[in-house]
Protein backbone atom coordinates (compact mmCIF):
# COMPACT_ATOMS: atom_id res chain seq x y z
CA UNK A 1 0.00 0.00 0.00
CA UNK A 2 1.36 3.08 -1.17
CA UNK A 3 1.61 6.12 1.31
CA UNK A 4 -1.20 8.05 -0.86
CA UNK A 5 -3.53 4.96 -0.91
CA UNK A 6 -3.04 4.54 2.87
CA UNK A 7 -4.60 8.34 4.17
CA UNK A 8 -7.09 7.32 1.33
CA UNK A 9 -7.89 4.31 3.67
CA UNK A 10 -7.78 6.71 6.51
CA UNK A 11 -10.12 8.65 4.68
CA UNK A 12 -12.32 6.12 3.28
CA UNK A 13 -12.92 4.96 7.81
CA UNK A 14 -12.84 8.32 9.06
CA UNK A 15 -11.48 7.46 12.35
CA UNK A 16 -8.49 6.20 13.51
CA UNK A 17 -8.70 4.35 16.61
CA UNK A 18 -6.16 5.62 19.37
CA UNK A 19 -5.52 2.87 21.66
CA UNK A 20 -2.57 2.50 24.61
CA UNK A 21 -2.66 -1.56 25.00
CA UNK A 22 -0.92 -3.01 28.16
CA UNK A 23 -1.81 -6.94 27.17
CA UNK A 24 -0.21 -8.61 24.07
CA UNK A 25 -2.87 -11.00 24.81
CA UNK A 26 -5.67 -8.57 24.38
CA UNK A 27 -4.04 -7.95 20.42
CA UNK A 28 -6.85 -10.50 18.57
CA UNK A 29 -9.76 -10.09 20.48
CA UNK A 30 -9.06 -5.88 19.97
CA UNK A 31 -8.06 -6.55 16.09
CA UNK A 32 -11.20 -8.96 15.78
CA UNK A 33 -13.13 -6.28 17.47
CA UNK A 34 -12.49 -3.84 15.73
CA UNK A 35 -13.21 -5.32 12.19
CA UNK A 36 -16.30 -6.77 13.14
CA UNK A 37 -17.82 -3.22 13.81
CA UNK A 38 -16.21 -2.27 10.42
CA UNK A 39 -13.31 -0.13 11.43
CA UNK A 40 -10.55 -2.34 10.43
CA UNK A 41 -7.97 0.07 11.71
CA UNK A 42 -6.13 1.50 14.66
CA UNK A 43 -3.28 3.72 15.87
CA UNK A 44 -1.61 1.43 18.96
CA UNK A 45 0.13 3.79 21.01
CA UNK A 46 3.71 3.34 22.01
CA UNK A 47 3.15 4.82 25.76
CA UNK A 48 2.87 1.23 26.86
CA UNK A 49 5.75 -1.84 26.33
CA UNK A 50 3.31 -3.84 24.50
CA UNK A 51 2.63 -1.49 21.95
CA UNK A 52 5.21 -3.04 19.58
CA UNK A 53 4.83 -6.30 20.42
CA UNK A 54 0.69 -5.63 19.63
CA UNK A 55 1.32 -4.70 16.45
CA UNK A 56 3.74 -7.73 15.61
CA UNK A 57 0.96 -9.95 16.74
CA UNK A 58 -2.19 -8.26 15.12
CA UNK A 59 -0.01 -8.05 12.01
CA UNK A 60 1.13 -11.59 11.91
CA UNK A 61 -2.37 -12.93 12.78
CA UNK A 62 -5.05 -10.04 11.19
CA UNK A 63 -2.65 -9.20 8.51
CA UNK A 64 -6.00 -7.30 7.35
CA UNK A 65 -6.39 -4.90 10.13
CA UNK A 66 -4.05 -1.18 9.01
CA UNK A 67 -2.00 -0.66 12.21
CA UNK A 68 -0.19 2.77 12.86
CA UNK A 69 2.08 3.30 15.79
CA UNK A 70 1.67 6.18 17.91
CA UNK A 71 3.44 8.60 20.56
CA UNK A 72 6.59 7.71 18.50
CA UNK A 73 9.00 10.46 19.73
CA UNK A 74 12.50 9.05 18.75
CA UNK A 75 14.17 7.52 16.15
CA UNK A 76 14.59 4.36 18.23
CA UNK A 77 10.56 4.26 18.59
CA UNK A 78 10.02 4.75 14.84
CA UNK A 79 12.49 1.90 14.21
CA UNK A 80 10.78 -0.32 16.35
CA UNK A 81 7.71 0.81 14.36
CA UNK A 82 8.81 -0.08 11.43
CA UNK A 83 10.23 -3.19 12.62
CA UNK A 84 6.77 -4.51 14.12
CA UNK A 85 4.77 -4.05 10.88
CA UNK A 86 3.35 -0.56 11.58
CA UNK A 87 2.16 0.98 7.98
CA UNK A 88 1.97 4.10 9.21
CA UNK A 89 3.72 6.69 12.40
CA UNK A 90 2.09 9.24 14.39
CA UNK A 91 3.50 11.57 16.82
CA UNK A 92 2.06 14.37 18.66
CA UNK A 93 4.73 17.17 17.83
CA UNK A 94 6.73 17.77 14.75
CA UNK A 95 10.62 16.59 15.64
CA UNK A 96 12.73 16.78 12.08
CA UNK A 97 14.62 14.37 13.02
CA UNK A 98 12.28 11.22 13.49
CA UNK A 99 10.60 12.60 10.00
CA UNK A 100 13.92 12.55 8.11
CA UNK A 101 13.78 8.70 9.52
CA UNK A 102 10.50 8.32 8.74
CA UNK A 103 10.92 9.59 5.04
CA UNK A 104 14.51 7.27 4.65
CA UNK A 105 12.74 4.24 5.78
CA UNK A 106 9.50 4.84 3.34
CA UNK A 107 6.96 4.83 6.39
CA UNK A 108 3.89 7.78 6.05
CA UNK A 109 4.32 9.75 9.29
CA UNK A 110 1.75 11.65 10.41
CA UNK A 111 3.33 14.59 12.79
CA UNK A 112 1.54 16.77 15.73
CA UNK A 113 0.78 20.76 14.99
CA UNK A 114 -1.18 23.04 16.81
CA UNK A 115 0.24 26.09 15.51
CA UNK A 116 1.00 28.11 12.24
CA UNK A 117 5.00 27.70 12.63
CA UNK A 118 4.36 23.82 13.08
CA UNK A 119 1.80 23.32 10.10
CA UNK A 120 4.77 25.62 7.80
CA UNK A 121 7.68 23.11 9.67
CA UNK A 122 5.80 19.96 9.25
CA UNK A 123 5.02 20.57 5.29
CA UNK A 124 8.52 21.95 4.83
CA UNK A 125 9.02 18.69 6.20
CA UNK A 126 6.91 16.29 3.04
CA UNK A 127 4.17 15.89 5.85
CA UNK A 128 0.62 17.06 4.50
CA UNK A 129 -1.75 14.96 6.64
CA UNK A 130 -0.68 16.23 10.06
CA UNK A 131 -1.89 15.31 13.62
CA UNK A 132 -3.92 18.42 15.42
CA UNK A 133 -3.34 17.68 19.08
CA UNK A 134 -4.54 18.10 21.39
CA UNK A 135 -7.73 19.33 19.37
CA UNK A 136 -10.57 20.30 21.84
CA UNK A 137 -7.80 22.17 23.84
CA UNK A 138 -6.34 23.88 21.16
CA UNK A 139 -9.40 25.38 19.35
CA UNK A 140 -10.98 22.42 18.14
CA UNK A 141 -12.37 22.63 14.34
CA UNK A 142 -12.98 26.43 14.46
CA UNK A 143 -8.76 26.85 15.28
CA UNK A 144 -8.77 23.75 12.31
CA UNK A 145 -10.70 26.01 9.86
CA UNK A 146 -8.46 29.33 11.35
CA UNK A 147 -5.20 26.77 9.92
CA UNK A 148 -7.08 25.76 7.08
CA UNK A 149 -7.40 28.91 5.32
CA UNK A 150 -4.09 30.39 4.43
CA UNK A 151 -2.76 26.81 4.00
CA UNK A 152 -5.38 25.08 2.33
CA UNK A 153 -3.90 25.28 -0.86
CA UNK A 154 -0.87 23.45 0.18
CA UNK A 155 -2.83 20.29 0.38
CA UNK A 156 -2.52 19.94 4.18
CA UNK A 157 -5.03 17.70 6.05
CA UNK A 158 -5.61 17.62 9.62
CA UNK A 159 -6.17 14.60 11.77
CA UNK A 160 -7.49 16.62 14.75
CA UNK A 161 -7.12 14.21 17.90
CA UNK A 162 -7.66 14.90 22.04
CA UNK A 163 -11.49 15.65 22.78
CA UNK A 164 -12.69 14.40 19.57
CA UNK A 165 -15.21 11.90 20.67
CA UNK A 166 -19.24 10.66 19.34
CA UNK A 167 -21.09 14.04 20.27
CA UNK A 168 -18.47 16.00 18.09
CA UNK A 169 -17.89 13.60 15.35
CA UNK A 170 -20.02 14.69 12.58
CA UNK A 171 -19.19 18.48 13.31
CA UNK A 172 -15.62 17.35 12.83
CA UNK A 173 -15.44 14.97 9.79
CA UNK A 174 -17.47 17.67 8.08
CA UNK A 175 -15.28 19.99 7.63
CA UNK A 176 -12.95 19.44 4.23
CA UNK A 177 -9.81 20.51 6.00
CA UNK A 178 -10.23 16.81 8.11
CA UNK A 179 -8.74 14.09 7.10
CA UNK A 180 -10.00 11.72 9.79
CA UNK A 181 -10.06 11.82 13.25
CA UNK A 182 -8.07 10.18 16.14
CA UNK A 183 -10.61 8.60 18.40
CA UNK A 184 -9.50 7.56 21.98
CA UNK A 185 -13.28 6.57 23.04
CA UNK A 186 -13.06 3.48 20.52
CA UNK A 187 -11.08 1.21 22.67
CA UNK A 188 -10.21 2.89 25.94
CA UNK A 189 -7.80 0.79 28.53
CA UNK A 190 -10.63 0.56 30.74
CA UNK A 191 -12.89 -1.28 27.81
CA UNK A 192 -9.71 -3.23 26.91
CA UNK A 193 -8.79 -4.39 30.56
CA UNK A 194 -12.37 -5.52 31.04
CA UNK A 195 -12.39 -7.18 27.89
CA UNK A 196 -15.27 -5.39 26.58
CA UNK A 197 -15.27 -6.45 23.06
CA UNK A 198 -18.63 -6.19 22.53
CA UNK A 199 -18.62 -2.36 23.64
CA UNK A 200 -15.35 -2.03 21.54
CA UNK A 201 -17.42 -3.48 18.67
CA UNK A 202 -20.41 -1.24 18.89
CA UNK A 203 -18.52 1.97 19.10
CA UNK A 204 -17.18 1.18 16.04
CA UNK A 205 -20.69 0.61 14.45
CA UNK A 206 -21.90 3.99 15.70
CA UNK A 207 -19.11 6.14 15.02
CA UNK A 208 -19.03 4.54 11.08
CA UNK A 209 -22.59 5.55 11.14
CA UNK A 210 -21.43 9.19 11.72
CA UNK A 211 -19.24 8.49 9.28
CA UNK A 212 -21.62 7.06 6.41
CA UNK A 213 -23.80 9.72 7.06
CA UNK A 214 -21.30 12.56 6.74
CA UNK A 215 -19.32 10.94 3.65
CA UNK A 216 -20.96 8.29 2.33
CA UNK A 217 -17.91 5.97 2.80
CA UNK A 218 -17.72 2.16 3.89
Amino acid sequence: MTQEELFQTLSKYGVVPVIAIESVEAALPLADALAEGGLPVAEITFRTAAGGEVIARIGKERPKVILGAGTVLSVENLRAAKASGARFGVAPGTNPEILAEANRLGLPFIPGVVTPSEVEEALALGAKIQKFFPSEASGGLAMIKALAAPYGHTGVKFMPTGGVNLGNLEQYLASDAVLCVGGTWIATKELIASKKWGEIRDNCLKAMEVVRKVRGSK
